[in-house]
């Protein structure tokens, strides 16, 4: 871990060399003392989709490679889609070039569409007003550090009206794993917001979400909604561990005094 930090550090030292006034206009100005960039997972976090995910996983394995598997011996949680699916492949001892990659995704994206139709789960309590909440200020930006790809994770947020209160993400296509993506997640609110990793949160309701805040120099808040209890949050070292998104106040008054 200490080892990937260096690497965002040297990655965001070639941001600032290089000028973030060569961004393209989209690029907001350098950030004000209080600005935050908040970086969200999606599943267990933010909403669930009653297993919908894994379930489109199967149909595409049985679809393309007439094995019947439910996949429920693969870990989901805290995991980046390229992730699942490597280990999906290895259990059945196959081997896959670039083209049938494509079409397995093609498959899980078209069985995913046919399982969110009409959407499954939904934001999870207190997902809502939290966003509003961080909305609000004028410093803070929502954006997204997911292990979805990126056509899953607009799939999933679309479905209950939630894409588009992001600002920007950092998807499961981008890293080979979620350390690394988080990288890319505080690399590019850097390059965008002005904001370097200190004054970056993510929050994530595993261990891997901390541990990739760690590698990346943020802070982590952990959210006991997802397949890790609270005891579990606490013991990864979060900086701070919410029941539920029912207590973003104390989230939101706890960012505040960063």
């Amino acid at each position: 871990m200490a080892q990937r930090h260096e690497e965002c550090i040297a990655g965001l030292a070639r941001v600032a060399t290089s000028g973030l006034q060569t961004l393209d206009s989209a690029s907001p100005m350098p950030s004000s003392p209080r600005a935050l960039v908040w970086l969200f997972d999606v599943d267990g976090t933010l909403l669930t989709t009653e297993r919908s995910g894994q379930k489109a996983f199967a149909r595409a394995l049985a679809e393309c490679h007439g094995i019947e598997d439910d996949l429920t011996s693969i870990p989901f949680s805290g995991r980046t889609d390229p992730l699942i699916l490597a280990d999906i492949l290895a259990r059945h001892g196959l081997s896959h070039d670039a083209a049938a990659t494509d079409r397995l995704w093609s498959s899980l994206l078209a069985h995913m569409r046919a399982l969110m139709t009409p959407p499954r789960g939904g934001l999870l309590p207190g997902v809502p007003h939290m966003l509003d909440a961080v909305a609000a200020e004028p410093a803070w930006v929502s954006a997204l550090l997911t292990g979805n790809r990126t056509e899953m994770a607009q799939l999933k947020l679309q479905a209950f009206g939630a894409w588009d209160r992001f600002a920007f993400g950092a998807f499961g296509e981008e890293a080979a794993d979620r350390d690394a993506l988080a990288c890319v997640a505080v690399r590019r609110a850097a390059e965008r917001h002005g904001v370097p990793p200190e004054r970056c949160v993510v929050v994530g309701d595993t261990e891997h979400d901390v541990a990739c805040a760690r590698a990346a120099g943020a802070w982590a808040v952990a959210v006991a909604t997802g397949s890790r209890s609270r005891a579990e949050l606490t013991a990864s070292g979060a900086d701070l561990v919410l029941d539920s998104m029912r207590e973003s106040d104390r989230m939101l008054e706890w960012a505040r005094s960063l």
